[in-house]
């Protein structure tokens, strides 16, 4: 099992975590070229080498229309983030008064920049939930609906590049389960544009509602909005660094110099593959209920989750649920056996599986860029597209899934 364990007890932004993964690419250069093809208007990635204690990692810098984002932020808004500013947001009419000459952009404009880049539907879908866990964790803290929420245009790009660039590289990565640390907050106050404000920021402090977090030793802002939206959206489950073999790791530096580090540490590897089925035995749930038991199992980290007809006591028939999962997901599946349906016990055997190494690849094509899962092993080799990238453009085009593999195949 492909694992990805996020490092983030010295705090995380969109840029540190951008780095990290980075980092992880065997050919970064590849990687990186991907990133500046995804047409964020004015945006080019620039990575540049930064040290933290004697750590060696990537600093990505966003250039914005020939501008760094860190010098558009000390000369529009004078903000004293210890990160990279990029979640410098506002609602509608808190202080134009005070800033009349700043655009700003509604949640609107940013699903129109997001929808028009040149990523997979899974992308573009991953980055628009990130932005609304953070314009809902605004809405709470300013009071005012979603729909009135605005982002200061001078932090647009820069913020739609951070949160834009980990959903492609986390899913170009391609992990079966992602781990993170405790989030590291920080402590203090900061200055931004509503005047200082105790750290972790109000919007922050919404979105690590129920998640592992502490303080650290060190005064400052060590987590951003974007940097726990992202964390909170992608993480599987939180804790320490697994038992696996590591492949490959990478440090993202954030810009201010901390005592004690200031990076997120991505690690990629692979654990063993033990797996346990549980299963369980019902004869007084619905289809639905049992639909719905089915994705709450997957949801709860099982990799295969079935169904199969049998004949239980007094010769009624009856539905064995089964779920294959990684031992360290045993508790969540357990539990949701226990909540999402009528049974009161369940079956436990530990299994072995034998499965192909599998990788992701982007390819290009008269459609525009689509993944191909390509898998390997025992003298064996297997290509399939990635079904949501066809799907979206059987849709776009209105003609049948047949019809884009067919037409893929011969373009490719």
């Amino acid at each position: 099992m492909k694992i990805l364990y996020l490092d983030v007890t010295m705090g995380a932004a969109g840029d540190m975590l951008t780095s990290a993964l980075l980092e992880l690419f065997s050919d970064r250069e590849a990687a990186l070229s991907s990133l500046n093809a995804i047409g964020i208007p004015g945006v080019t990635y620039k990575p540049e080498g930064k040290s933290s204690c004697g750590i060696m990692g990537t600093h990505m810098v966003v250039d914005i229309d020939g501008t760094t984002e860190d010098e558009l932020h000390s000369h529009e808004h004078h903000h004293e983030h210890e990160h990279t500013h990029e979640h410098s947001h506002d609602h509608e009419h808190s202080h134009d008064h005070e800033h009349h000459h700043h655009h700003h952009s509604s949640m609107h404009d940013i699903e129109h920049i997001i929808r028009h880049l040149n990523v997979s539907v899974t992308v573009r879908n991953d980055a628009l939930e990130v932005y609304r866990l953070i314009a809902e964790a605004e809405s709470k803290a300013h009071g005012v609906p979603v729909t009135d929420i605005h982002f200061h245009e001078v932090g647009t790009m820069d913020a739609v590049a951070d949160i834009v660039a980990v959903c492609k590289l986390i899913r170009d990565i391609a992990p079966d389960r992602i781990i993170a640390s405790r989030m590291c907050t920080g402590f203090g106050h900061v200055h931004c544009a509503h005047g200082e404000l105790p750290v972790p920021a109000p919007a922050t402090a919404h979105i690590i509602e129920g998640l592992p977090v502490f303080a650290g030793d060190e005064e400052g802002e060590r987590l951003t909005p974007t940097g726990a939206a992202l964390i909170k959206y992608f993480a599987d489950e939180y804790g320490n660094l697994p038992s696996m073999t590591v492949s490959s790791s990478g440090y993202g530096m954030g810009t201010k110099d901390f005592k004690n580090g200031n990076f997120v540490r991505a690690i990629l590897g692979e654990s063993e593959d033990k797996m346990l089925e549980l299963s369980t035995n019902v004869d007084d749930m619905t289809a639905e209920q049992i639909s719905f038991a089915m994705d709450m199992l997957f949801t709860a980290g099982a990799v295969e989750v079935f169904t199969t007809p049998v004949t239980m006591k007094k010769s009624r028939p009856g539905t064995l649920i089964t779920a294959i999962c990684p031992e360290m997901c045993r508790d969540q599946v357990v539990k949701a056996f226990f909540t999402h349906t009528s049974t009161i016990g369940i079956r436990e055997q530990e299994i072995k599986r034998h499965i192909l190494n599998r990788t992701i690849e982007t390819v290009n094509t008269p459609y525009g860029d689509v993944r191909v899962k390509k898998s390997s092993g025992y003298g064996i080799s297997k290509t399939k597209y990635e079904f949501d990238d066809i799907a979206g453009i059987a849709r776009k085009n209105d003609i049948s899934i047949n019809e884009v593999v067919e037409k893929l195949r011969i373009s490719t």
